[in-house]
């Protein structure tokens, strides 16, 4: 028996294993750290074999995707300067095959199955979170929080708030029919609780200015180019006073308030103060990627013992540019830098100055969403995280997709001479 190879890589044909091969994505996402290696292999599973079906398909035009091909050779690249190399080595091939898998979805399916699929992954992945129903004490601010099965309020958080967000743009630009407000609203309600039950301030905070943004560029639609200028540059010039106002008007303590956070968040303020001085002692090309928090040595080992991390593990400075600059320096993090902003920009550009177009509003409010969290968290940084996915994904989808080749038809032709008296008909 023959598949069709179309069944797999055409994002017209393809919708039911592209949906399934996000959710084993998202899945892997959440929990590779409590089901272990099976879960990275599975999500490996579904991406890699891909590239033995149509090689072509994902040569053709490579030359377009070089910013994070050249941001993933930098990485390991960092491999001959790192404080532990063996460290970095693993971690490198692991990024690099991760912005692969990103790089293979972008080339086989369609925004639209990766939304779908990451909300069905989204609903297990709450789910088991409601079943294992853990709670965690944050000695930090004294409150106890629902973690579920992560070990964090703020990954409870991310997800939580990507259900919602994925919900209603599903509603917004994809559904087919009335059914879909159905089957989708157990999604938002269970994502809501549950966000609600995280305190996670910056997931609560960062999804209504997402949100803002994508009925921003939803209402361009009705617009010319030229009035989705004007737009662009008065919400540009708003957002930029609406943090300027926050900062000196003391808006941002008010609304830390609500969550109780105090204008230190909570030891993040710290932990930047603390990354900024071990940056000055390799500020060009940094330790090394992943090469920062290693136990035994002397400054990770106090941080650790200051914030009571016990396992000396699964820790950073809640600043993907501050981490980012002392692993790999200044040049590190100007690339990542430039990838996000080149991801969320390309496709904000593409609604504004082009042909308005809803898969490029869904990936800007997406990107946007994680450039948001990007202050406060480090899940663009590292791999197996549904945030770097996201961009990568974002930003292949600005190179040229590939089309489908068609077999071309041929008609067959008569030789046939016409009758002697008929003249043929007219074309």
């Amino acid at each position: 028996m023959k598949i069709p190879k179309s069944i797999l890589l055409d994002p017209e044909a393809n919708k039911a294993y592209g949906a399934f091969a996000v959710v084993i994505s998202v899945f892997a996402f959440a929990y590779s750290s409590s089901f272990g290696q099976i879960l990275i292999l599975a999500y490996y599973a579904v991406w890699l074999p891909l590239l033995f079906v149509d090689y072509r398909r994902f040569t053709w035009k490579l030359s377009s995707a070089w910013l994070p091909i050249l941001f993933a050779g930098y990485v390991c690249l960092s491999v001959f300067w790192s404080q532990a190399a063996g460290t970095s080595a693993r971690a490198a091939v692991q990024y690099s095959s991760h912005i692969l898998c990103a790089y293979i979805a972008a080339r086989t399916i369609s925004v639209r199955t990766l939304v779908l699929g990451s909300l069905i992954g989204i609903f297990f992945v709450l789910l088991y979170s409601l079943k294992v129903n853990a709670y965690a004490l944050d000695i930090i601010d004294g409150t106890f929080n629902f973690v579920g099965a992560f070990a964090s309020k703020n990954q409870v958080g991310f997800f939580s708030s990507l259900g919602i967000f994925f919900s209603l743009v599903f509603l917004m630009f994809y559904r087919r029919n009335w059914l879909s407000f159905f089957w989708t609203a157990p999604i938002i309600l269970m994502s809501a609780y549950m966000l609600a039950i995280a305190h996670s301030a910056t997931s609560v905070a960062s999804l209504p200015a997402v949100l803002g943004i994508v009925i921003l560029l939803t209402m361009s639609r009705v617009l010319s180019r030229r009035y989705r200028r004007v737009l662009f540059v008065v919400g540009g010039g708003a957002l930029v006073a609406g943090v300027v106002a926050a900062l000196n008007l003391g808006l941002l303590d008010f609304v830390l308030g609500i969550f109780g956070k105090d204008s230190t968040l909570t030891g993040r303020t710290y932990l930047w103060e603390q990354g900024w001085e071990a940056a000055q002692l390799h500020p060009l090309l940094g330790y090394g990627y992943a090469a920062y928090w290693v136990q035994g040595f002397a400054d990770p080992e106090r941080l650790w013992a200051e914030f009571y991390i016990t396992t000396r593990t699964g820790f950073h400075f809640h600043n993907t540019y501050i981490e980012t600059l002392v692993e790999i320096g200044f040049v590190g993090v100007a690339m990542l830098a430039l990838v996000i902003l080149r991801a969320f920009y390309g496709h904000v550009s593409k609604v504004v100055f082009g042909a308005w177009n809803a898969d490029s509003v869904v990936l800007a409010g997406a990107v946007g969403l994680m450039l948001i969290r990007s202050f406060f968290e480090v899940e663009i940084l590292g791999p197996y995280f549904m945030a770097s996915f996201i961009v990568c994904y974002g930003l292949f989808k600005l190179s040229p997709q590939p089309v489908a080749r068609r077999r071309r038809v041929v008609l067959p032709v008569e030789d046939e001479k016409p009758a002697r008296g008929h003249m043929p008909a007219p074309v």
